[in-house]
């Protein structure tokens, strides 16, 4: 059964990865997978072999010169892929070449070529030609071996392959030389360190038949081989009111079961924490992210004060506090939220920042959380946009607010939220040095990453989840 793709295509079987090469790997081409040891080259090409079958009906052949058959089973079956079944089902074969190729080359492909032809595959993995190059005598000797890989199981039996080639530590360059002139495709693999944390990415430098024939992108290899796409909202069919999450003894939850696990059960009670958002993280980005720690503290009945980063209205924080499925009289009841102008609106939840004397302003401040806090029975979430307080006061004095706030937080048993936008970096550092949880926003390769300084956690890419009606993060670990 062929896929309904484009006809000169073949999907890959990689999540996100044929949407961004337009449909799939050139059909009965050859395409290079390259990459150093542990890249993810051998879960990438078995998810195009078991995908290929299981979704397209697409026999296919593994050769391998790196492990043997019930090894490679084993480690496949850990993350769903039963080849076993396959097997069964006439779907797919192993070819265990780790003796075979003492043979010398001419007997391996006299067997890759005859099981192809038996199993009559439309997908072959040759892991690795590196391996499998050891036995050349001369370096034309690759070539030859290229060339009839090319013409014996690609162009005359219609066999799209993968053809794998181990990269070493410190080096560049793909392979013997020669694959990448007669490839159709080359996908290279690498693990890169982002801020000390291990980053996969996929680089496309040649496919044929792609309407983007060069694509660099991050990717997963949790629950197998993913390609993380350019952070997209998904709309909300259904809006629902956000449903609430208790709170660990001795924690704030944040209203997201992804943030909980990352923070190791939520935000510590009369914690401090730093938002700090890195160059193309928009707005939209880490709201989702954070949004639901508001709806959380709304849906208990307590109340929140916000003094909004720049280009953050009072009627866009309005807004988000409704998409939780909020009546404008909890909003108006629990929500306050700061103007740097005086306000042309005389809506109960929103209230002047006078920006002439910090420690006026912070007094005024406290009578209002000690208003919210008396009426609720309890403590208070302050959320700090840097950048309005900076506009407001200078740096000095701001980080003389943001001081008073975390303290404040610390002795009522509240929290303190401070959201740092780039262009401060020596303030970066001092609010670091002074919040209790420090999380990281950066973008790379057009993907949203989110981290954690203090606690340390590891990489995770930020998505939404919209099936609850309302939009809630979901955080991918990057592995």
């Amino acid at each position: 059964m062929r896929a309904e793709s484009t006809q000169h295509l073949t999907p890959s079987g990689i999540e996100g990865l044929d949407e961004l090469l337009g449909g799939g790997l050139p059909r009965e081409g050859l395409v290079v997978l390259a990459g150093n040891p542990g890249t993810g080259k051998t879960i990438f090409s078995a998810q195009f072999l078991y995908r290929g079958a299981a979704d397209y009906g697409e026999r296919g052949v593994y050769a391998s010169f790196a492990e043997d058959k019930h090894q490679f089973y084993r480690n496949m079956k850990g993350l769903g892929f039963d080849f076993d079944r396959l097997e069964r089902e006439g779907l797919f074969s192993f070819l265990d070449m780790l003796t075979v190729k003492e043979e010398g080359v001419s007997a391996a492909l006299e067997l890759i070529v005859g099981r192809v032809a038996e199993l009559g595959a439309e997908r072959l993995v040759i892991d690795s030609f590196s391996a499998m190059a050891q036995a050349f005598r001369e370096p034309h000797e690759a070539r030859i071996v290229l060339h009839t890989i090319l013409s014996k199981i690609v162009r005359s039996m219609g066999c799209t392959t993968l053809l794998v080639i181990e990269v070493p530590h410190g080096e560049s360059r793909i392979g013997l030389g020669v694959e990448e002139f007669v490839a159709d495709g080359i996908i290279v693999l690498k693990r890169r360190l982002f801020d000390d944390r291990p980053l996969r990415e996929l680089e496309v430098l040649k496919m044929r038949g792609s309407p983007t024939p060069r694509v660099h992108v991050v990717f997963t290899l949790k629950d197998g081989f993913r390609v993380l796409l350019e952070f997209k909202p998904k709309p909300v069919e259904k809006p629902g009111r956000f449903k609430p999450r208790p709170d660990p003894e001795g924690y704030f939850s944040s209203g997201s079961p992804d943030v909980d696990e990352m923070l190791g059960g939520g935000y510590p009670r009369g914690s401090t924490v730093l938002f700090e958002v890195g160059e193309g993280v928009s707005p939209e980005h880490y709201h989702l992210f954070g949004y639901p720690t508001v709806w959380n503290f709304l849906a208990h009945g307590r109340g929140v004060i916000v003094v909004p980063s720049a280009g953050v209205d009072h009627a866009l924080i309005k807004k988000r506090a409704l998409t939780g499925g909020f009546t404008e009289e909890e909003v108006y009841r629990l929500l306050r939220v700061y103007t740097r102008y005086r306000p042309r609106v005389t809506e109960p939840y929103v209230v002047a920042l006078k920006g002439e004397d910090p420690f006026e302003d912070f007094e005024e401040r406290l009578k209002l959380a000690q208003e919210l806090m008396e009426r609720t029975g309890q403590p208070v979430l302050n959320i700090n946009g840097v950048d309005m307080l900076i506009d407001a006061y200078g740096s000095a004095r701001a980080l003389t607010y943001l001081k008073a706030c975390a303290t404040r937080a610390r002795e009522t048993g509240g929290l303190c939220a401070i959201i740092l936008k780039p262009g401060y970096p020596r303030l970066a550092s001092i609010l670091s040095s002074m919040a209790d949880v420090h999380l990281r926003f950066a973008r790379r390769h057009r993907v949203v990453l989110v981290y954690g300084v203090r606690p340390t956690t590891g990489l995770y890419a930020l998505e939404m989840d919209a099936s609850e009606g309302y939009p809630m993060p979901k955080l991918t670990p990057m592995v």
